[in-house]
């Protein structure tokens, strides 16, 4: 008998009407392409406010620009008034430039006309950056439900938020600015009684619905005061028994940093202590460089029975504290430079401009000169001023 590999060709006669019947059977035959019925070409770019947009593309071109009759208007003084037009052809995105000044560019290539735009493709048009997407409409469907899935958890999150304090011994101001996926940031403040003011800042490691359930955990532990046995005005008390009651090994290997510190009126002394988180910062009122404030302890729930440090500083009248996540300096600017800690530290304690709180002025600095698109993690940050 032969083998599969030598029957590229068989016959078989017809039982009823003698018609010989052939069957062909060919080897190493390519899987066919799936359907594409139901797939959509996207555009998907950032709105004014950093949110993600996706736009369809239909039988008619779309022209990007600054300004109207553009179909797709991009807010951004390097892109021209007609910057360039995207259009169809067959099953294939192609872009023209329109004589734009500062050019047109896919996948980092400056291109002119009738330029393809392959699938997943980036383009470019002034700052901003714009992913070619081509997908099946029920599969988007499904995505956009998790996307807001995930909105919802990021509200929830952000409910949590305690209320900016506007007069009495302590300022408050905050901002905060979840990138596209949900993390584990959280943050708040709140009076232990009329002589301790109690504030902490603590990031889950990873992102999604898992982290930002974690973060809720703990804020509402340390908001709640539920921990057993704790003494709250006492940072490195606190922070070891956080680490006793979140060890990694039963919340789904995720840990967290923290910073916990303790405001004592009137003698404005500031108890604190920080695991593995980078240091809080404080101002003095007539400037100067800021002063970081931070203890060197492991992260909460990597290692049972830990030992944790706490530091005390002394703070004068009208003295600013700040409080942030990494993801206010852990950002890659316009020029593909990626940020550290020391880079955004000199920007704290800048002249304002009139009607807008600190930690919204740092957020638009951040935003300016990172690149196109969301930041890549959740916006945090916290100050304090003690009068």
């Amino acid at each position: 008998m032969s083998t599969a590999e030598d029957r590229a060709t068989q016959f078989a006669d017809g039982t009823d009407d003698g018609e010989r019947t052939l069957i062909r059977t060919t080897r190493n035959r390519q899987p066919l392409l799936p359907s594409r019925v139901g797939w959509v070409h996207y555009l998907v770019y950032t709105d004014d406010t950093g949110t993600p947009q996706r736009l369809q593309l239909g039988t008619q071109p779309v022209r990007i620009g600054r300004r109207a009759p553009c179909e797709l208007v991009l807010r951004d003084s390097e892109v021209s008034g007609v910057h360039c037009e995207v259009h169809l052809r067959q099953d294939e995105l192609v872009v023209s430039d329109r004589g734009s000044t500062n050019g047109t560019f896919v996948d980092g290539k400056r291109v002119f006309a009738n330029e393809l735009v392959p699938h997943g493709g980036v383009l470019q048009v002034g700052r901003q950056l714009i992913k070619h997407e081509f997908r099946d409409q029920q599969e988007l469907v499904q995505s956009q439900e998790l996307d807001r899935d995930l909105a919802r958890a990021s509200d929830y999150v952000q409910s949590l938020l305690p209320l900016p304090l506007r007069d009495g011994p302590v300022l408050t101001d905050w901002f905060f600015q979840p990138s596209t996926r949900v993390g584990g940031d959280g943050f708040g403040y709140h009076w232990l009684d009329r002589q301790r003011l109690v504030m902490y800042l603590l990031d889950v490691s990873g992102h999604g619905v898992g982290a930002a359930m974690h973060g809720v955990s703990v804020l509402g532990t340390l908001r709640q005061q539920t921990l057993p046995d704790t003494n709250f005005a006492d940072p490195a008390q606190v922070l070891a028994r956080l680490n006793d009651m979140y060890p990694m090994d039963r919340h789904g290997g995720m840990f967290f940093t923290i910073w916990y510190g303790v405001l004592e009126l009137p003698a404005r002394q500031l108890r604190f202590a920080s695991a593995g988180q980078h240091p809080a910062f404080v101002i003095g009122a007539a400037g100067g460089a800021p002063q970081p404030l931070m203890t060197r302890n492991l992260v909460i729930g990597a290692m049972p029975d830990t030992p944790f440090d706490a530091d005390v500083a002394q703070l004068q009248p009208d003295d600013r504290v700040y409080l942030f996540s990494d993801g206010v300096f852990e950002i890659v600017t316009q020029q593909d430079e990626t940020w550290t800690l020391d880079e955004f530290v000199p920007l704290l304690g800048q002249a304002l401009p009139p009607g807008v709180g600190e930690p919204e002025h740092l957020f638009k600095v951040v935003r300016a000169l990172a690149r196109p698109g969301p930041l890549d993690d959740d916006f945090s940050i916290l100050t304090l001023q003690v009068h």
